[in-house]
């Protein structure tokens, strides 16, 4: 008799692209699910975008639809929130579901900053509540089998620099000012849309320590701005082993297939795919002069491999996950800071 997996019921915040792709993954049937999903119920601007998000993404499902986010934090029968907004509200809608209660799985960035994660970290520890940031690169097997390999296994030898980009044409100039993309309120640039996949496989892949245990390397960056947001970040990370992470990202150009590289003292490793949803990778050693190529199936997207991660530690009791814990998520958001300083990419909130 197989052994039990646990049933979780999910509030979604937001009727949005990011929103449509998760649950979308999430009511896949899949042979190795580790949990068992249950979109409870949407929360949207109106009723009528939320009965409309349904109707397009969840065909065969009867989440109750709110027309707003107050009734999704509201509803007994769920056990987890999904927050999906802009970055620039993902504090405040966090703060508010948890106030309720409310288990909470909140989209990267985490917050705009720093500080604002702070507060809400020490909101969810005074209500004993679980909450992670949805970094659902962090969880994909491909993410769980590289790693050991380059900081157990050593198949490459001491890591000694490590390149990563993200980059998206988004054509900034011509968007409305209105734009998640173009309005600095609403925490516009490249650096936090899809810089910070970038950020996070250069530490990855540099440092095997996450959190209290990860290491804050020297930082030396440069942005472009455009009206004050940035369209392109450069950013070298400094270890103090001499390791150096350069990491990219822009809204003005397109990353080719190999978007990593993790060179080592006897050989490299390329990562192929998006930045944020990796297909595969190849080792190539110098030591025997081959290389092998590592494919992983990924029905769907790949944001059920987070979920079901949420699942089984809500189902344990714990408030925090191993894999992406607050003190990461703080160490994350803390070179983001200090990139966006030197940069010169400013938000409102940043005080």
């Amino acid at each position: 008799m197989s052994e039990e997996i646990p049933t979780l019921r999910w509030g979604i915040v937001a009727s949005g692209l990011i929103s449509s792709w998760f649950v979308q993954d999430l009511v896949l049937d899949r042979e190795d699910a580790r949990a068992k999903h249950i979109i409870q119920a949407i929360g949207s601007s109106s009723f009528d975008k939320g009965a409309a998000f349904v109707e397009e993404y969840l065909t065969g499902h009867s989440p109750t639809v709110y027309g707003s986010y107050e009734e999704v934090y509201a509803d007994p029968n769920v056990d987890v929130v999904y927050i999906g907004t802009p970055h620039a509200f993902h504090k405040k809608n966090c703060l508010d579901a948890i106030n309720a209660g409310k288990n909470v799985l909140c989209e990267k960035p985490f917050t705009l900053n720093t500080k604002e994660a702070k507060e809400v970290f020490e909101a969810a520890k005074a209500r004993g509540v679980f909450v992670m940031e949805a970094m659902w690169t962090r969880f994909y097997p491909l993410t769980r089998t590289l790693l050991p390999f380059l900081h157990k296994d050593k198949v490459i030898g001491d890591i000694q620099r490590v390149f990563c980009d993200f980059s998206l044409v988004q054509n900034i100039p011509s968007l409305g000012p209105e734009s998640r993309l173009r309005d600095p309120a609403l925490g516009a640039g490249s650096l936090l849309d899809i810089g910070i996949y970038s950020l996070t496989w250069g530490l990855l892949s540099l440092d095997a320590g996450i959190g209290e245990k990860g290491q804050t390397p020297e930082i030396a960056a440069k942005q472009t701005l455009y009206e004050g947001v940035d369209i392109a970040t450069s950013a070298v990370l400094l270890y103090p082993d001499g390791g150096q992470s350069i990491v990219s990202s822009s809204s003005a150009a397109k990353t080719k297939s190999v978007f990593c590289t993790i060179e080592g003292s006897e050989g490299y490793v390329d990562i192929e795919g998006f930045t944020s949803a990796p297909e595969f990778f190849t080792v190539y050693s110098s030591k025997n002069g081959g290389s092998k190529k590592y494919e992983f199936e990924r029905p769907g997207r790949g944001f059920y491999w987070e979920a079901d991660a949420v699942a089984l530690d809500i189902a344990a009791g714990r408030v925090q996950n191993d894999i992406m814990p607050w003190a990461e998520t703080l160490r994350v958001l803390g070179i983001l800071d200090e990139i966006r300083r030197q940069g010169g990419a400013k938000f409102p909130q940043d005080g």
